[in-house]
This record gives structure tokens, sequence and C-alpha cells, in this order.
């Protein structure tokens, strides 16, 4: 009895030291992970995978080609008040975002961005120091208490950039304008813009003397470009575009001889940035007399030399029609009608503007006036995309429909559209060849070439960027600025965004390729896309039943009125029969039915709504621990079906 008494208890003493075992390895699992983490922490800090769909934790190479470039330190102070983000929580959210993106920049800039992070209290030193620095404050509620979230950059010159205050709005651009803040610190000059037109872009004298009210007046941008550039005029017979030129601007570009296109050829080709603008037909020209007093004859332009060679064509033998925002003009004195859509004078909005650039994503609309489109020619290697497209409603017409006597009426009738969209604005970007593959033309007859003319290049030293549009008109005040005197002053007040495109584009170019190629990124705070299309499915629902009974309680108020307004002979009131009086009761008991199957309509979708995003919110909480559980549960499952396997 003695050898065989301990053979009962060693059952019980298995499980209590496979219990030990388990609570030792769940222990030294969780010292494995925590220690992970911290090593994980101090060797590799700025690891990171980005899973999201449209890479928002991921900074362009633009970018780190900008913060790699620093040569001197650059100071960024987040003037953030933590009671906005504890009053509208969004802030909060938004405000760590700003923090992650900063962190970012400071880790990438090899000590160049030095980052500080204050909270201006009310009264303290440092809301004295954000108001100097220009950083917004705006009221949290009816105390009038303000708070504080801008971005104040400062250099060793003591130049300073500010983002006055950072709205979630435009998070799809917080890259974009940190860059351009660090960029603008890091390179202090201002940018040179070169200006070379037919137009009278920065005035004319000829037409000042006249004396005529507002005339030869610069055109509203350039004063709007020498705010942010310094401009320099660009003579048409140039044969060579000045070193320091960043940006060159052509604008309706007319009769250049091939020594100046051979002068913006080989600007391009040492990496100078382009924008063009060529016209079919110039609604500007067509309405400025000539120095023989007439328009002239010929309002189209062009630089097809230059780019044909380059892969893009821009005809002048066409212009777009657009029905969709086409502008109101008035009418022929022959026809009956005082007003008319002209669909060769359209507003591009909406759609129609790319929501992907930062140069037009926050545009409302941009007009144009007898435009033309702009396409990449047929195997050219560029990479071409659209800034500004005509709507689908839109057709081509024969460029002598709008510029001989045109027939607003006539045009309206005959027009067809094509259900195309025609790129009437675009970026190209590219390795460019010369389109003067034998080296420089003649100079002019009675000019010398220039000594200091530089060496010929065949092709771009880099990729190229360009910015085509075929239509001069952009920049005509008539069409997107009103000019007003006021007691002696101009006044500009712009009603189309035209101004703020051009802008905007020769901002993204005089910030070299770095800026060029960011584009706007997506928001953290993204709403679910199926989950918006199941709530529009179940409000259109209701909706139409909502609808069927507002207009059968419309129709029984509208029978009782009846009811009560029955007037006999003479206009006196009639008697009410108890026929009558029982038809009002009936009428007024379908009323209040009515109306409770319409309160239950609407809080049928209310719950059916609320219903969704609480299902919504239990998933996105407890889905992911109930998955790790069962993994974990499939796991052990598997593991004590293995062991048995292996005993049997």
């Amino acid at each position: 009895m003695s050898a065989e008494s301990p053979a009962p208890r060693a059952p019980a003493r298995a499980p209590s030291r496979r219990l030990s075992y388990a609570a030792g390895g769940l222990a030294a699992a969780l010292v494995l992970a925590v220690s992970a983490n911290l090593l994980t922490e101090r060797l590799l800090p700025r690891a990171q995978v980005d899973l999201t769909a449209q890479r928002l934790y991921t900074l362009s190479d633009g970018t780190r080609q900008v913060l790699s470039g620093l040569q001197d330190p650059v100071t960024l102070r987040l003037f953030y008040s933590r009671r906005l983000g504890g009053s509208v929580p969004v802030y909060g959210a938004y405000a760590d975002r700003v923090r992650q993106m900063l962190e970012e920049y400071a880790a990438l800039s090899n000590g160049k961005v030095r980052l500080e992070y204050l909270d201006p209290e009310p009264f303290s030193e440092t809301e004295d120091r954000a108001l100097a620095y220009g950083i917004q404050g705006v009221p949290v509620d009816q105390s009038g208490e303000q708070v504080y979230f801008g971005l104040a950059g400062t250099n060793l010159l003591d130049d300073e950039r500010v983002l006055p205050f950072l709205q979630p709005d435009r998070e799809r651009f917080l890259e974009y304008d940190l860059t351009r803040l660090v960029h603008d610190l890091s390179n202090p000059r201002r940018p040179v813009v070169g200006l070379l037109s037919a137009l009278p872009l920065n005035g004319d004298p000829r037409a000042m003397m006249m004396r005529v009210p507002g005339a030869g007046q610069p055109f509203v941008i350039a004063n709007q470009l020498r705010q942010f550039f310094t401009l320099r005029d660009v003579a048409a017979d140039a044969q060579a575009i000045p070193e320091d030129t960043q940006v060159l601007i052509v604008a309706q570009p007319q009769g250049l001889a091939d020594a100046t296109l051979y002068a913006i050829d080989q600007f391009v080709m040492r990496g100078g940035k382009l924008f063009v603008l060529t016209d079919p037909h110039s609604e500007s020209q067509a309405s400025r007399p000539g120095p023989n007093g007439q328009p002239p004859a010929d309002t189209a332009s062009g630089l097809d030399r230059l780019l044909n060679a380059w892969g893009i064509e821009a005809p002048r033998d066409q212009v777009v029609l657009d029905q969709r925002g086409a502008w109101r003009v008035r009418a022929n004195p022959q026809d009956r009608v005082q007003a008319v859509d002209y669909p060769a004078w359209f507003n591009a909005t909406g759609d129609s503007l790319s929501a992907a650039d930062v140069a037009t994503a926050e545009l409302q609309q941009v007009t144009f006036a007898s435009a033309g489109q702009v396409r990449r020619r047929e195997g050219a290697g560029i990479e071409f995309t659209p800034l500004i497209t005509s709507s689908p409603e839109a057709m081509l017409v024969d460029t002598a429909r709008v510029r001989e006597n045109p027939n607003p009426a006539r045009l309206l009738a005959e027009f067809r559209p094509s259900g195309e969209r025609y790129v009437l604005m675009a970026r190209a970007r590219g390795m460019l060849k010369s389109a003067f593959p034998d080296g420089p033309p003649p100079p002019p007859e009675g000019a010398e070439r220039p000594a200091d003319l530089p060496a010929h290049r065949a092709q771009s030293e880099g990729p190229a960027n360009l910015v085509i549009a075929n239509d001069a008109d952009l920049l005509e005040d008539r069409f997107w600025v009103r000019v007003q005197d006021f007691f002696g002053q101009q006044t500009a007040t712009p009603f189309s965004d035209n101004g703020a495109l051009v802008a905007n584009l020769t901002d993204t170019l005089a910030g070299g390729d770095a800026l060029i190629g960011l584009r706007s990124r997506g928001e953290s705070l993204r709403p679910f896309g199926r989950v918006e299309a199941m709530r529009r499915e179940a409000e259109a629902r209701y909706r139409q039943t909502e609808q069927a009974l507002t207009q059968r309680l419309e129709a029984t108020e509208r029978r009782l009125r009846e009811l009560r307004q029955g007037t006999g002979q003479g206009g006196a009131q009639s008697v009410i029969t108890p026929e009558q009086r029982a038809e009002i009761d009936k009428a007024r008991a379908e009323i209040v039915a009515t109306r409770g199957q319409l309160r239950a309509v609407q809080l049928d979708l209310r719950r059916d709504i609320e219903g969704l995003e609480r299902t919504l919110r239990i998933l996105n909480i407890a889905l992911v621990p109930v998955l790790v559980t069962l993994f974990a549960i499939g796991l052990a499952v598997a593991r004590n079906r293995r062991r048995a396997a292996a005993r049997a």
C-alpha cells in the first residue's frame, strides 16, 4: 500500500505545474514585449510603417530635399493653447498631427530644425510674444478669452515667416505649408520673375498720356505679383534670359524672333521654370487700340516651335465653349432677348479644378475667355498633369466664330456638347531636348550676338517644369476683378480666382522642384465612405416616405380649409351641416394620424443612423481585442492538439 500511495497525488501536482509554467511564460512574454518596445524606442526612434491609403504620414521627396539642404538652423515655434483642444476636440487631434509632422521635420534636418512648443496663456509674456509674431487669436467662447494655434519660424538673420492660424480644413496642405515656410527661411531673398508679353502687363505709357481714367494702368495681377516677387520685364527681342531669373512668364507671345525663342529654350534647358500663356484669340488685345487707333488684326499667339519640340500642343485654330459656367452677355440689338449665355466666356468651377495640386485645390472658380485646349503630343515622354479642364458640357469651334463679329445667340443655338473634358491648363515635367539641336540661330538683322551668351545645351540638366495655359485672358482685369476709384485710390475686388491662381503657380515654380513636387495630401480625420453611402441610402428611402406623407398632409389640410370656408350666396357664411361636420372631424383625425406617421418616420431615420454609428463604434472598440482573443484561443487549441498527437 505504501509503495502505491503517491500515485493518486500525481494528477493534482501536474495541473499546478502547468499553471506555474503558463504564468511564467506570460510574465516572460510581457517582459519581452516591454523590452522590445524600449529597445525600439531607443535604437529606432523614427521607425514607422505607414499603412494609410494616401500615405498621410510619409513625407514627400520634395520635403526631404528641402530639409537635407538646410545650411543654417531654423527655429519653429508652435503656439498652441491647450484650452482650444479641450473645448474643440478636432483641434486637439489636429495639434497632435502638427506636432508629429514637426518632429519628423526636426529628425530629418540633422539638427537644423529646432522646435519650441508654447502655450500662450491669457495675459502672459508668451501671449505677447505670439501677438508680436502675428499669430492670430480667436475667441473660444463668449467670455472673449483668446486662444492660439499658429506657427512662427525664424532664421539666423531674424527673418520671420508665420502661419497665423492652423485650420484643420487645410490639413491636406499641411506639408506644403510647412515646407514652404522652411524653404522661405532658408532662401530669404525674393525670387526674380521675368515677364515677356505682348500685353501691357506693367502699364501702357502711351495710353496714360491720353488721360483716360484707368487707361494704361498696370494689370492688377502684375501689382499682386510684386508683393511676393521681384518682377523684371524681358524685352521681346532678348537673346538671353538673365541668369538670376527663376521663373519666366511668357504671356501672349507674338512674332518672337528665333533668337528670342532660343533664349527661352536655353532658359528651360538650364533649369529655369517657364509659365506660358498662349491664346487662340486674345480678348484683351481685341479690346485695346493699337498704334493706329484700331485693335490689331491678329489676336492669336503661340509658342509652337518650343512646345511642339517638348511634346505639347496648344492649338490656336479652335476655342473651347463651355455651357456650364457660361457668362451672361448682352445679345445683338436685333434680338428680342436682352441677355444670353455666351459659352466662349465661362467660369471653371468644381471638378474642373484639380484637387490634387496645391495651386488649384482651394480655388472656387477661374474665368476663361476664348480659351483653347492644351494637350500632350502623341508619343511624348513627358509627365502631363491637367490643372484645369472644361466641364463635359463643352465643345470645340473654329476660332473665327468668336473673333469676327461673334453672335452669342447663334453660338448658343448651335451649341452641341461633346461630353469630353478639354484641358485648359496643365503642368508638364520631364527631360526635354532643345528645340534648337544645331545650336543658336543667327542674331536678328542689325543685331550682334551677346559676348556672354551661355554655352548651348542640347537637353535639360534635369526634369524641366512647365505650366502651360492656352488663354492669356486669364490676366485681363475685367475677367476676374473689379477696379474702382475710392477717393483717388484704386481698389481691386476679385470676383474670380484668376489672380490667386497665377500667384500660386508662380509661387510653386519659384520654390523649385521640391515645392512643385508637393501635392495635397489626404486628411487624417476621414469619414467612412461605405458608412456615408449607407446613411445616404437610408435617408433617401425615408425621405421618399416622408415626402409622400407630407403631400398627403398638405392635401388633407387644404380639404379642411375648403370645408371651413364654404360660403353661401352673397358671401355669407353658410351653416355647416352634420355631414360637413363629420367630414371636418375625419380630416382632423387624418391630419393627426399623418403627423404621427411623419414623426415616426423621422424618428426611425434618426434611430437607424444612430444605431449604425453605435454598431461601428462597438466594432471599432471590440473587434480587434475579440480577434486577438480568438486567435490566441485557436493557437492554444492547435498546440494542445499537436501535443496530444505527439503523445499518442
